[in-house]
């Protein structure tokens, strides 16, 4: 489900993820496309976590933002 959150609002989130983890790149957010899958690998690649740290922070961060 928060896949299809990130997807079907990608648009409206990217500046937020930008804001949430501030290493990501203009690029980084454009080879996202909304891919929950990419957002979680660009999470790990550049903080260093786990895979399953870095999809409790998109779900933590998705929770957060969900007036979207």
């Amino acid at each position: 489900m928060n896949e299809d959150i990130i997807k079907g609002k990608w648009k409206e989130m990217k500046g937020k993820v930008k804001q949430q983890w501030g290493k990501f790149t203009d690029d980084d957010i454009t080879e996202m496309q909304g891919s929950y899958d990419e957002l979680s690998g660009k999470i790990q690649k550049k903080y260093g976590y786990q895979k399953d740290q870095a999809e409790k922070e998109i779900n933590d961060f998705i929770d957060k933002n969900s007036d979207l």
